[in-house]
């Protein structure tokens, strides 16, 4: 099917209200050309509606189209409930990597030292998430025990490290990090087995191996050097949302998630926010829509459409440009509503595609 299609992943809360923001952005009077919406409704009251029936269908529509655009959604906590639909979508998309860039915001004072990107390329599948768990003992004892029986696969490890050394080599980067292999030779080992083979066959990229938790310390005093980050899915969680902080905002940079062909081109991107559905902010009007915006712009590096490259980079250097001359939301310190920040990328798109 046409690579100008986009399946659109609706969601709850401030996950809806944002993603509606993106989609303006990509509307023809901004961009230029037309896009095939095709809308699933993921909120939490029609999962369990449809018993996640919906969660299968949208999956269907990404292999299909090859592109996806998510809004953040609940996942709820009690046992037997729907879970979570996006350990349901990267599964079934066959994903394996998780990209996610920590980048400088114009005028946005940043933490420690970084000042240059760096990249955080996670598991999108196994380890801690939607492992097998039980208890065993007398429940509420103290010889009470509980268990977890986490897995990940080659197939993914070498995922992530062949796409880490590549990303690197396009951006100038060095691949810096990896698992703690020093204490889980067996299960981390297989990562930083991958790793090392991806360094052996692109030896032009700088490679550092750093146990994880050394990385976490250093990342604080690392400056001037653009960073790639291989992880584990959970190492990956947690990592990813510390960087995005230090450079002012997580929801200053998109998530992108993607599932590859033998020849390691994407079989299917999936786009959306790092940051939950922010109940707090429903209905006021403040969240920062920027990450959403950026993941919209961020698909259209993926189509075909000879104006989907330009119309990315106008929508980027409109929301970066916006940050730089004060236009922000209350998490960067400015008053700017969700609205209004949209309104004003918006502007400056249009001005940008009709200049050149």
């Amino acid at each position: 099917m046409s690579k100008q299609a986009i399946a659109v992943l609706e969601g709850d809360q401030t996950g809806q209200e944002l993603l509606e923001e993106s989609l303006r952005v990509l509307q023809p009077d901004v961009i230029g050309f037309a896009i095939d919406f095709h809308h699933f409704d993921l909120r939490l009251e029609n999962r369990r509606k449809t018993k996640n029936k919906v969660v299968e269908e949208a999956c269907t529509a990404m292999r299909e189209l090859g592109l996806g655009l998510k809004a953040a959604t609940i996942t709820p906590e009690e046992p037997g409930d729907v879970g979570s639909p996006n350990a349901i979508l990267r599964e079934a998309i066959d994903a394996a990597v998780i990209l996610r860039v920590g980048r400088r915001l114009p005028g946005v004072r940043v933490m420690g030292g970084v000042h240059e990107p760096v990249a955080v390329v996670r598991m999108a599948v196994g380890d801690a998430y939607r492992a097998k768990e039980w208890r065993e003992g007398a429940a509420d004892s103290l010889q009470e025990v509980a268990f977890r029986a986490d897995r990940i696969e080659r197939r993914v490890c070498r995922s992530v490290a062949e796409f880490a050394f590549r990303y690197a080599e396009r951006t100038n980067a060095k691949v810096f990090g990896g698992p703690k292999y020093t204490v889980s030779a067996t299960y981390e080992g297989m990562l930083k087995e991958e790793l090392d083979r991806a360094a052996d066959t692109h030896p032009a990229v700088k490679y550092e191996p750093v146990l994880i938790d050394a990385l976490f310390a250093a990342l604080l005093n690392q400056v001037g050097e653009a960073l790639v980050i291989p992880t584990l899915n959970r190492d990956g969680d947690l990592l990813s949302d510390m960087v995005m902080q230090m450079f002012g905002s997580i929801a200053g940079a998109e998530s992108m998630i993607f599932s590859f062909r033998e020849d390691w081109s994407v079989a299917v991107a999936m786009a959306e926010a790092p940051h939950g559905t922010a109940p707090r902010l429903e209905g006021k009007n403040v969240a920062n829509p920027m990450a959403m915006i950026l993941a919209a712009a961020s698909l259209l590096t993926h189509m075909t459409h000879p104006q989907a490259a330009r119309a990315s980079e106008a929508i980027r250097s409109a929301a970066l440009s916006a940050v730089g001359d004060g236009v922000r939301t209350a998490d960067l310190k400015g008053h700017a509503s969700t609205t209004g920040f949209t309104d004003d990328v918006i502007r400056r798109t249009r001005a940008t595609l009709a200049a050149a």
